[in-house]
């Protein structure tokens, strides 16, 4: 059984003659451990998948299950903990810097400050953002707030992270580094589900699904992905 299947998925927004099909009859699985890169153009559809991945939207049609269980279905909330979709904006409410906006996220789920601060400056470092703790989130490049958004997200324990473009805006010198984090977060079998809209986006997935006016158009495998972006290193 996957960790994660959507099958059948169709989403619309809005009625009549401004209805836009954004899915169309979508299907895939993630196991555990596995990253997978959804990759189009902008209005593809990928950043709908992904929030319906995450639980985030509901589907029109098709079903979304997460270790076994429907995630439309009202005993689905422990479950739905195991996602994690990596938000790259910072609430005023988290906290005036970093490390209390990785903190400030566990405190709602009853997480003690000691323990949270803990687990806060422990996620910074595995992402290696440990230098952003004391800082602003204004005071952030792209490549940081993708760093802290995982960590921020990894504090939770999830079986799944969801982010969408986790390159968006992050030099290029600087791209292979996020995308070696997120491999080796798989490498740790966590599960990992991101998008993107150039090639140099895929590396180090195992698997890339090619999506297009809300429909998938074919996979590419690790090995077929190597000779066009070679595979890097899991260190981050």
């Amino acid at each position: 059984m996957s960790l994660l299947e959507l099958a059948h998925v169709s989403k619309r927004y809005g009625r009549g003659s401004s209805e836009r099909v954004t899915l169309h009859d979508v299907s895939l699985q993630i196991d555990s451990g596995e990253f997978v890169a959804v990759w189009g153009r902008r209005r593809s559809g990928r950043s709908t998948l992904l929030r319906i991945a995450a639980g985030l939207e509901p589907p029109d049609q098709g079903v979304v299950s997460f270790d076994g269980h429907d995630l439309a279905e009202p005993r689905s909330d422990a479950p739905r903990s195991g996602i994690r979709y990596c938000r790259k904006s910072f609430r005023p409410a988290g906290g005036q810097l970093v490390v209390d906006q990785v903190t400030t996220s566990q405190l709602t789920r009853g997480v003690s400050l000691s323990l949270a601060r803990e687990r806060a400056v422990e996620a910074l470092v595995r992402v290696g953002a440990e230098r952003c703790a004391a800082r602003r989130p204004s005071e952030l490049d792209s490549e940081e707030v993708a760093r802290v958004a995982v960590a921020r997200a990894l504090v939770h324990g999830p079986k799944l992270l969801v982010i969408d473009e986790p390159t968006l805006g992050v030099e290029i010198a600087a791209r292979d580094g996020v995308l070696a984090l997120l491999r080796s977060l798989a490498d740790d079998g966590i599960a990992v589900l991101a998008s993107a809209t150039e090639t140099t986006g895929l590396a180090g997935a195992d698997r890339a699904l090619s999506l297009a006016k809300g429909s998938l158009r074919g996979e590419l495998d690790a090995l077929e992905l190597a000779p066009v972006v070679p595979l890097r290193s899991a260190s981050a």
